[in-house]
């Protein structure tokens, strides 16, 4: 059995950018690790949901535990670096911020638990970071690096799969699904990456209550009236059924993947 390392930049990415993988793989037996390198308590959280005196970071490594026991975690580790906030915000030039942390020197960090799990797989984020969040950015750095510095056989970068989101804006009406208008609509043309990138797509058809459950975890950030929550069955189904990856140094001419463990 293998030892996956999952390395996210703030509470709610790991369920949202990689959950069913990790409950795949927990499922056949392998070793799976949760490394966050911020406690994202620059996050949002809508008026009243904390209690009095409860911080943001707190509610959501509370959350993040609950997330991570449905997703069969068997190690959360947070890094202890400051949430760097949206981009374009004063906070990516604060002390102590993610964004501005030494990359070789974060990277050791991550390279000591690495080899201290002595991990067969290590997953980070593409080099926009899926979206180009400062923090997300870091993480394909961080994590690449430190996947090198400590000799990591099998690097990965979870990804979103562009084309496969175009093609699914084209049909949302058929699946009940009214995309977000105006300021929070998306822009898919800047998400992810082309499809002819992608060398890893995982089927999570059967975790799928597992990721929605693991979001719910994630209340502060994701409420049940959420676009991703609030989709019929058959519309989730289609945009989560399949996480992405791009593997690193991958084979030229290699077959599509279905897994990140391999013959490992």
């Amino acid at each position: 059995m293998a030892t996956v390392v999952f390395f996210h930049a703030h509470p709610d990415d790991e369920t949202i950018a990689t959950g069913g993988t990790m409950a795949r793989l927990s499922s056949e037996g392998h070793r799976v690790v949760l490394v966050t390198a911020t406690a994202g308590e620059l996050g949002e959280v809508p008026e009243g949901m904390l209690e009095p005196g409860e911080d943001l970071a707190s509610r959501r490594a509370k959350e993040l535990d609950a997330a991570s026991r449905i997703l069969g975690v068997a190690r959360r580790v947070n890094l202890g670096f400051g949430d760097s906030g949206m981009a374009g915000q004063p906070s990516n030039d604060a002390s102590g911020s993610f964004w501005r942390t030494d990359v070789d020197e974060a990277a050791g960090v991550l390279a000591e638990l690495l080899a201290e799990e002595r991990a067969d797989v290590l997953s980070a984020y593409d080099e926009n970071g899926g979206y180009g969040h400062p923090d997300h950015i870091q993480v394909h750095r961080v994590g690449l690096r430190a996947g090198e510095l400590a000799g990591v056989p099998r690097l990965y970068m979870a990804t979103i799969n562009r084309d496969h989101l175009l093609r699914l804006s084209e049909r949302a009406e058929e699946f009940g699904v009214t995309p977000p208008e105006g300021e929070g609509a998306p822009d898919f043309s800047s998400l992810g990456v082309d499809e002819k990138r992608i060398t890893t797509a995982v089927d999570v058809q059967d975790f799928l209550d597992a990721k929605r459950r693991a979001m719910a975890a994630h209340a502060s950030q994701i409420s049940e009236t959420s676009f991703f929550l609030s989709m019929p069955p058959a519309a989730f189904a289609m945009v989560w059924g399949t996480e992405w990856y791009i593997r690193v140094d991958a084979p030229v001419g290699a077959e599509m993947e279905t897994t990140l463990v391999g013959e490992l």
